[in-house]
């Protein structure tokens, strides 16, 4: 057992045994008239231990090894009264061990969250402005995530408002999504926006209908069929609900526009179905998925038809795989053996959407010699994930996959590859006045 096994073996030890820094999210306003200040502290820790055979299917020399994934979160939420917000989160991440970084891996201390939130009763309904770098999330995170799986989380230097009312929120945003520099430091600018309207209403039977209108920007994209400054206009739709032991999510998205000469005409959809047995041990859930986004059928024509997932969330395809020119089908069995454990089985497939364009590595990476080669067969793989909450500040994850490539990645130089890794988290929070 190599070093960063060793380090995470003995913090989970020490974790689980004695007393640790304290963590956790800021408290909603309380029903009692609100005191004129308050602040509370919050602090998260996250160690990963991975071990990877080959990250990028094989593809990159060095790219397999173990290594431990750090993160370390500190947040001070401050309430002056029952309207003004004030949040500030530092954001420190290593990645010892690991030879090939990647810019999500590593960034040794930065403002993750920094932002001024103004919140007032309007017509029966609640309105929230924000202004500053904080982090967003839709729905289930397929193409707009906090991006969690990796080391680094997605934030946002945005202006933002929400309001509530009843079963309908609205709310509308500009942002600079924040990237990371060879240097491995956030940072934003007008190269790079994401701004957009967003609807949601709950529904008695059919449960949320949800959708939003956005536009992306990008100076300088590189497509393997385009570059140049990419506009893309975004049309978002999702239904999501539960009804008896039958639960649903399904989103579909159009994207148009321009990336330098070439004209956008692109497309992805998403579901999940499943079906709970409350009167069986462990309540299975037998689940599901079924998912497609576009790829370039005709690079020699004017017309870009692969798929931009924006800000994807990495888990959502195990990890290797980008929601580019793919299509996923991916059947699973979820265990629930205590309330507080979770435990997830499943095999699934994947294919190009046509061959030719590329097979993509998340997030939206082409692999080099896959364009137009034979093969649809992008891989299978076989994968298990568990969760669970030791205490009320202890949860622990573990995950393992195998995925077997098909032609078209092995034509590539791709081999199949073994992913597992174990996570520690520890969160808690102080309030003080």
């Amino acid at each position: 057992m190599n070093g960063p096994w060793r380090l995470l073996t003995r913090l989970t030890a020490s974790v689980l045994l004695g007393p640790c820094v304290s963590v956790g999210a800021a408290q909603d306003a309380p029903s009692t008239p609100p005191k004129p200040f308050r602040v509370s502290f919050d602090v998260n820790i996250r160690e990963r231990a991975e071990s990877n055979h080959a990250e990028f299917l094989g593809t990159v020399p060095g790219d397999s090894g173990e290594w431990l994934l750090q993160r370390l979160e500190l947040l001070a939420d401050m309430r002056f009264g029952s309207h003004v917000q004030v949040v500030a989160q530092l954001q420190s991440a290593l990645a010892p061990g690991k030879q090939v970084l990647i810019p999500v891996d590593r960034d040794p201390l930065d403002l993750e969250q920094a932002f001024i939130a103004v919140t007032e009763r309007i017509a029966g309904g609640t309105l929230v402005l924000r202004f500053g770098r904080q982090l967003i999330a839709f729905d289930l995170q397929r193409f707009v995530s906090l991006r969690d799986v990796p080391n680094l989380h997605q934030p946002y230097d945005a202006a933002e408002a929400e309001y509530r009312h009843g079963a309908w929120l609205l709310s509308a945003a500009y942002t600079r999504p924040v990237q990371i520099s060879a240097q491995h430091r956030y940072y934003s600018s007008s190269d790079l926006t994401f701004d957009g309207l967003h609807i949601e209403r709950r529904l008695a039977t059919l449960g949320n209908v949800s959708g939003y209108v956005a536009r992306f920007t990008h100076n300088g994209a590189v497509f393997t069929s385009a570059l140049g400054n990419e506009r893309r206009s975004v049309f978002d739709v999702r239904l999501a609900g539960t009804r008896g032991g039958v639960d649903w999510d399904a989103e579909a998205m159009r994207q148009t526009g321009s990336v330098g000469a070439q004209t956008i005409q692109a497309s992805a959809v998403g579901s999940s179905v499943g079906y709970t047995i409350a009167s069986v041990a462990w309540m299975p859930r037998l689940g599901l998925g079924v998912d497609s986004a576009s790829g370039d059928r005709n690079p020699g024509d004017t017309k870009l038809q692969t798929f931009n997932p924006l800000f994807p969330n990495g888990f959502y395809l195990a990890n290797y795989t980008g929601y580019v020119n793919v299509i996923h089908i991916k059947p699973s069995v979820t265990f629930h053996p205590r309330r507080t454990i979770q435990w997830m089985i499943a095999a699934a497939g994947q294919w190009r959407e046509t061959i030719a364009d590329a097979v993509y590595v998340f997030p939206a990476v082409p692999l080099s010699g896959t364009i137009g080669t034979p093969g649809r067969h992008t891989g299978t793989y076989v994968q298990t994930h568990t969760d669970a909450a030791l205490t009320s500040h202890v949860s622990i994850g573990f995950d393992a996959t195998y995925y077997a490539v098909g032609d078209a990645v092995r034509h590539a130089g791709g081999r199949n590859s073994t992913y597992v890794s174990l996570e520690v988290r520890y969160t808690f929070a102080k309030e003080e006045w």
